[in-house]
């Protein structure tokens, strides 16, 4: 990818009930009272496609879909928002803060489903155009506790049973390993307060906030 981007890119990552909705929601409110050009984005979803292919992914009804076609289905949802909406809020300028990102491809269907990482990290370089997130917060926690914090009505996702979800928070701590320059494991056991001056530090890091 060209040298384009003035913004920055930072995404959000954990296994379900982690709370990075809640800390992704805080750090936005924060930005924006700071006067930061922000804006807030999920995946998949965030722009008109991608949410439709969102409703197709979390649909309890749909039990048929293959860990291929699911594997697909997510990243046409991604290359759709980077091209739409992601390069150009960077190219301007943006502070793009994302819930979910490649890395959740990489181990929700790579180290959960079994689906080979190699191919999705090869296909995540063709949707994304290379694009990497400057920074990637990752909220750990207990798969069976995250779990119970979901009040709502599970989606097709997080139905699945605890093996799945272990392997899950497996994966994402691999990832901290493995990337630890971009990657940052934050434990949730701990109030919402203390998480976010966690996260800001690190984002502090980044952008002069």
């Amino acid at each position: 990818m060209e040298k384009i981007v003035k913004g920055f890119f930072i995404t959000f990552e954990g296994s379900e009930g982690s709370g990075k909705s809640t800390q992704i929601q805080m750090v936005h409110q924060h930005l924006k009272k700071a006067r930061k050009p922000v804006i807030l984005l999920r995946e998949p979803g965030g722009v008109r496609i991608s949410e439709k292919i969102r409703r197709i992914l979390l649909d309890v009804n749909n039990k048929e879909i293959s860990k291929e076609c699911e594997t697909l289905l997510y990243m046409a949802a991604r290359a759709q928002i980077v091209k739409e909406l992601i390069l150009p809020e960077l190219k301007k300028g943006t502070i793009i803060l994302c819930d979910r990102f490649l890395d959740s491809t990489v181990v929700y269907q790579g180290y959960g489903c079994g689906v080979d990482i190699d191919f999705i990290n090869q296909v995540g370089a063709f949707v994304t155009q290379g694009l990497e997130p400057h920074l990637t917060l990752i909220f750990d926690i207990d798969a069976k506790k995250g779990l119970s914090r979901i009040a709502r009505a599970k989606d097709r996702i997080e139905l699945r049973d605890i093996s799945y979800h272990n392997k899950v928070r497996k994966g994402y701590q691999e990832l901290g390993r493995l990337y630890p320059d971009r990657v940052k494991l934050i434990e949730s056991d701990q109030s919402r307060e203390d998480i976010f001056t966690i996260v800001m530090n690190y984002i502090n890091q980044v952008i002069k906030v």
